[in-house]
């Protein structure tokens, strides 16, 4: 968390984040996934990110890629892969509640 607001404080374009949620609280992901909403909303910001914890991000994201072996398996939308039975469970090994 402290590495994400140092780099915000230099005002960039674009924000990658690998896995972000990891190792922290339940709460602490939620208010963290509200504070990427709020500079999301920020029209100047693209925001990437990495994340394991899909059912947290989907809400959030736009668009999904999905790597197998550091190749593109499947791209759409979030409402599109949200459809798309066993696909979540096929590549990143686990499925979404319902």
């Amino acid at each position: 968390m402290l590495s994400t607001a140092r780099t915000l404080l230099g005002r960039p374009g674009v924000l990658l984040l690998d896995e972000p949620l990891e190792g922290l609280a339940p709460v602490i992901c939620d208010e963290l996934m509200e504070a990427f909403n709020r500079l999301a909303a920020d029209a100047s910001l693209i925001i990437i990110i990495v994340e394991q914890q899909i059912e947290r991000v989907l809400d959030f994201v736009d668009t999904v890629v999905l790597l197998e072996r550091g190749k593109i398996a499947w791209a759409g939308s979030a409402s599109e892969l949200r459809t798309k039975d066993g696909l979540i469970e096929r590549y990143v090994g686990v499925g979404l509640r319902s």
